[in-house]
């Protein structure tokens, strides 16, 4: 493997990031073996680039989206290949999850009549007066303990109010067509999901003795990655939800899901070349030609831990790998082991970075992204 990314570096530049759709295509089969009642709907947040939403789509995947741009970005591929079907419908293909909606966009996709998540009073009566064609789904607070990334503290209405809300989005002639969740994301901790499958289905099953015919439960994203052999089996939590899922609901609900890094993150590498070396306090710092501001911005908005692989051997100690800027804070890692010998020029690279780090890069000292080089075995 190490020959072909030097190639490819040799070839095409850094930093190179590699989008490898194999993977992608494996991840999303894996995804489906093992939870086969759940149509996966890919959160386009982690990694919208165009080919991903391409090959997820020839998949049978839907998508999550969080703003207009999104929305667009995969109605109109999608509008390509089935507008022209009479069954073609839209909340078969997106999902539009962002709980709060600033009106123009409410006002803009009003007329593709959308499936929408909220979570408080206040977004359901500015829905009802900018988007009053929309399909809801009530988002619930939830445990989010153990997940790297945190979701409860911002979105999710508190269970002791999601019933009244429900039914007053009926009397305001507004219909809930089901309920959603998210656990938080990279979650490690599967008790998660059967607690909040067990408040889901409390309230699910509630509504529906009282007259409102919920129909759609949305499990959201979380699902762990593979990262390190730490990270409990995707094999384990789905059968937890299979069963639970089966337990718990009717027979008729509609489940659906929102990964995002479960389908990207382990299907990309990063090339990125030391342009910079300098031993400062004892230690060694080598710069590099990206950083927290563009490929490595996982590091400060995902709470992701990097890894670096040198292609030179050597003795190794611990070093500092930092980004091309002029800021202090583009800091990527100081306690990377690595050869100490390695020289400007040379190439290092990273793996497991397809999630939450393209999706984010700026052009901040103007500096360019990285390039996108996709392998489509």
């Amino acid at each position: 493997m190490k020959e072909k990314l030097l190639q490819l570096a040799e070839k095409h530049g850094t930093p190179l990031f590699i989008i490898d759709h194999d993977k992608i295509r494996k991840n999303y089969r894996l995804f489906k073996r093992h939870l086969p009642k759940v149509q996966a709907y890919y959160a386009v947040k982690a990694n919208s680039n165009q080919e991903i939403i391409k090959t997820l789509f020839n998949e049978g995947a839907s998508f999550d989206v969080a703003s207009y741009n999104e929305f667009m970005q995969v109605y109109e591929y999608v509008r390509h290949f089935e507008e022209k079907q009479k069954d073609f419908y839209i909340w078969d293909r997106i999902i539009f999850s962002n709980t709060i909606k600033d009106i123009p966009t409410l006002r803009k996709i009003k007329k593709y009549k959308p499936l929408i998540t909220y979570d408080n009073r206040d977004e359901l009566l500015k829905i009802r007066e900018h988007c009053g064609t929309a399909g809801l789904v009530l988002r619930l607070k939830v445990p989010d303990t153990g997940s790297q990334v945190e979701m409860s503290s911002k979105f999710g209405i508190e269970i002791a109010d999601a019933y009244n809300l429900i039914r007053e989005s009926f009397e305001l002639g507004m219909t809930v067509e089901g309920l959603s969740f998210h656990v938080g994301s990279q979650c490690t901790n599967f008790d998660n999901y059967s607690s909040a499958l067990q408040i889901t289905s409390q309230i699910f099953n509630d509504s529906r003795q009282k007259g409102y015919p919920l129909k759609i439960v949305d499990i959201g994203g979380g699902f762990p990655v593979p990262y390190d052999s730490t990270v409990p089996k995707f094999e384990k939590l789905a059968s937890t939800i299979n069963s639970e899922c089966k337990r718990l609901f009717p027979k008729d609900v509609e489940l659906i899901a929102e990964p995002g890094r479960f389908m990207v993150a382990t299907t990309a590498i990063l090339i990125s070349e030391i342009i910079g070396k300098a031993r400062r306090d004892g230690k060694i710092f080598y710069h590099i030609n990206d950083g927290v501001y563009h490929t490595f911005s996982g590091v400060v908005y995902d709470h992701w831990i990097p890894n670096f692989h040198a292609f030179r051997q050597g003795t190794k100690e611990v070093c500092a790998v930092v980004g091309p800027t002029c800021d202090s804070f583009d800091k990527i890692s100081v306690s990377e082991y690595l050869p100490e010998n390695l020289k400007i020029g040379d190439y290092l690279y990273t793996h497991n970075i397809g999630a939450y780090s393209i999706a984010s890069s700026t052009k901040f000292n103007g500096f360019d992204g990285a390039k996108i080089l996709h392998l489509n075995n």
